[in-house]
């Protein structure tokens, strides 16, 4: 594999051997595995062509899901804050029980 100016590896190779001289010089299964880098480095690229292309174009599947939770997400958060308040409120009223009426203004 080559690095290109960016410092980014590339799946090209920087040298090309004609597969006659390959065969010649690598034995079957160097040759078998050679092939299998290959396909690899084919797949691979397939693989981040198509996450590129999801990436910068989300799905409508998806942006339902996201909006859905972004509903129940909002939802928890209001009962959240309710349960605090309450929590917050019912030690304001156990404080002012505590004190007595002749302390209350």
């Amino acid at each position: 594999m080559a690095t290109d100016t960016t410092g980014a590896i590339s799946a090209q190779p920087s040298t090309t051997l004609s597969p006659d001289i390959l065969t010649h010089l690598l034995s079957p299964v160097e040759q078998e595995l050679l092939a299998e880098y290959q396909l690899l480095s084919t797949n691979l690229a397939t693989l981040a062509s198509q996450i590129s292309t999801l990436a910068t174009s989300p799905t409508p599947e998806l942006i339902d899901k996201l909006r859905e939770l972004e509903r129940k997400t909002a939802i928890v958060f209001t009962l959240l804050k309710a349960s605090v308040y309450s929590i917050f409120l019912q030690q304001q009223l156990h404080q002012e029980y505590q004190r007595g009426p002749e302390e209350q203004i």
